[in-house]
């Protein structure tokens, strides 16, 4: 029984969980990137594509140069290998999870788990719900921009009810997503189309035991965590998460451990190694499953991080779409990039360095993982910014000084 771990330990654990502590000696091919997806059990899908879409970043971080229509072949084209469902927001998550879903979609027919509004038409205009759900039977594959009321004014907050009941179908179970348009609005089908005949109907999964996978999961993608930290992977509601970590920790599946630094209770996943060292650097997407626990973030990196696409430009500390950099075990720069695709160049909008780092030795590495990142996106190379305050030189390399 291990009852006490360093702060250095714990985040060694957790890189080495994220499948950062192993690069591949071949080059990443369609089986590869389904065993990681599989290993982190849900990559965020994420709209911004000022870089590139954050779904295809985690897994450039993790295996280097990839094709990422191999990740559109394994989401969108039989034989499906990924779903994409609820999960942590929007995610792609291995297609055998879907039964260990299906409580979600069944609670989701109630009018529970989903936003409000969505909520609202799927349980008080059951007429509408209905007819939308005949369309897709009689028409095959739509997105609800097709429907001649499914779009609002606006493209993300200007839904009207047409719309909200197509993802009332798609949280509930009833649709399930055949691709994303270019413009990636998601395009569905019934479920029965796309589900794959033996999960579809596969036997019930009870809530407990969907959610002691769920959790059990979380755990082995995170290595050590806290209470809160498992329930949030795939977010899950507070009592029941509390409820299936205990069991698990009971069942030994979970062992309680102390952490140095921190203050709640930790939790080691069964099996979980303790890497010696962790050797190797990654630009991570803001959504990357690492990091988007911004306070599992903070505790194990002592990295305060917030995306900042939605603050004011004027009230940016950081920049518009910031990479967190890791260097080996620490996360020791933030780095604002963005693809400028007319140009052909990776643009390096600033770099942040953490406190205490070397910068000489984080700036040599940097510059060539910038450097892959840019060929993987096929650009044509890295610039910096030519704007005051940037730790950018003009002439596209990092900067010597601050």
């Amino acid at each position: 029984m291990r009852s006490d771990l360093s702060a250095a330990q714990a985040r060694r654990i957790a890189i080495g969980a994220q499948a950062f502590d192993v690069r591949p000696a071949a080059a990443p091919n369609a089986r590869s990137i389904a065993t990681l997806i599989r290993r982190l059990g849900a990559v965020q899908i994420d709209s911004v594509n000022v870089l590139v879409r954050s779904q295809y970043l985690p897994l450039f971080s993790r295996l280097g140069a990839y094709d990422r229509a191999l990740l559109e072949r394994l989401a969108y084209r039989k034989p499906r290998r990924l779903l994409e469902y609820w999960a942590h927001e929007a995610s792609f998550v291995p297609i055998e999870l879907y039964p260990y879903l299906r409580w979600r979609m069944l609670r989701a027919e109630r009018g529970r788990g989903m936003w409000g509004n969505v909520a609202r038409v799927g349980m008080e205009k059951r007429d509408l719900v209905k007819r939308v759900l005949g369309e897709f039977a009689q028409n095959g594959p739509l997105s609800a921009s097709q429907f001649p009321e499914g779009k609002g004014k606006e493209k993300w907050w200007g839904w009207n009810d047409t719309k909200r009941a197509v993802e009332f179908l798609f949280w509930s179970g009833r649709l399930a997503v055949v691709k994303r348009q270019t413009s990636f609005e998601r395009v569905y089908d019934l479920a029965e189309r796309v589900i794959p005949t033996e999960l579809l109907n596969a036997p019930p999964v009870s809530e407990a035991d969907a959610q002691r996978r769920l959790i059990a999961i979380a755990a082995q993608a995170f290595g050590i965590a806290t209470e809160a930290d498992l329930r949030d992977y795939y977010r899950l509601d507070a009592a029941d998460a509390r409820k299936r970590v205990a069991e698990l920790a009971e069942d030994g599946a979970l062992e309680p451990v102390r952490v140095e630094g921190w203050k709640q209770q930790a939790y080691l996943a069964s099996g979980a190694r303790i890497p010696r060292r962790i050797e190797g650097s990654a630009l991570l997407s803001p959504f990357d499953s690492l990091v988007w626990n911004r306070a599992r973030t903070h505790r194990l990196f002592d990295f305060h991080y917030r995306i900042e696409i939605y603050t004011p430009p004027q009230k940016r500390v950081h920049g518009y779409y910031v990479l967190p950099y890791l260097l080996d075990d620490r996360l020791v720069a933030r780095v604002d990039l963005k693809a400028d695709r007319q140009a052909r160049t990776l643009l390096v909008q600033a770099v942040h360095y953490e406190p205490g780092i070397d910068k000489c030795e984080v700036r040599a590495r940097l510059q060539r993982d910038l450097e892959a990142l840019s060929e993987w996106l096929e650009l044509d190379g890295v610039r910096g910014a030519r704007e005051p305050g940037n730790r950018i030189s003009s002439d596209g390399g990092l900067a010597r000084g601050r």
